[in-house]
């Protein structure tokens, strides 16, 4: 039969002592021993390689980082393996808590958004229909402004009338909306009539 080698050639109480006295030589060998099928019992859990690996090199990690984790280990395979595993099902159960919230948030926001667009569309729908009833000249002066982005003398010189008849007719408008909006929307709250100052804001 030929001569041991790798951790074949240790026993248990050898590679206990070494990990506990930190012998780097040790520790590799271990490692290269059974990182392999650790990594593949993790997978079985995670289903992923790479997160797998990651398990394993942790559990590796703290048994060196901190020896006393095997002060009472008799044998090494047993923890080894034994860790592994219930780090990977510490592993799912946080990433199942963590989608747990993360969709209970995304529903919270999906609920939240649908209603505040809701809202939006209904408010325009009135500040436009209530745009639409305004005076002729008022209504076409403050479409240019407000939809096309016209300044005062570009309206002015479309429409061949002063820049002082073009804030005339802004002012006008402004005033006629404020008047109707507000007292169209008195029940839906100090919000609601804020959105529609700030739309008219200019």
């Amino acid at each position: 039969m030929g001569k041991a080698t790798g951790i074949k050639k240790f026993t248990d109480e050898q590679l206990l002592a070494g990990i506990r006295n930190s012998d780097y030589e040790i520790f590799t060998i271990l490692y290269s021993g059974y990182f392999q099928s650790l990594s593949l019992v993790s997978m079985k859990y995670v289903k992923d390689v790479f997160i797998a690996e990651g398990i394993v090199q942790d559990v590796f990690v703290r048994m060196w980082e901190d020896p006393t984790l095997i002060e009472t280990v008799k044998s090494i395979r047993p923890y080894l393996y034994r860790s592994v595993i219930n780090h990977s099902i510490n592993y799912i159960n946080r990433q199942k808590s963590i989608e747990q919230h993360h969709l209970r948030i995304a529903d919270q926001m999906e609920d939240v958004n649908i209603e505040t667009l809701h809202e939006e569309q209904e408010l325009k729908k009135i500040i436009y229909a209530e745009i639409d009833r305004l005076p002729g000249q008022c209504k076409r002066i403050f479409k240019m402004s407000r939809f096309e982005g016209l300044k005062y003398r570009e309206i002015a010189a479309e429409l061949n009338i002063s820049e002082r008849t073009v804030e005339n007719h802004i002012a006008n408008a402004l005033k006629i909306l404020r008047s109707r909006l507000l007292v169209n929307t008195t029940g839906r709250g100090g919000l609601y009539q804020m959105k529609i100052l700030m739309f008219l804001a200019f």
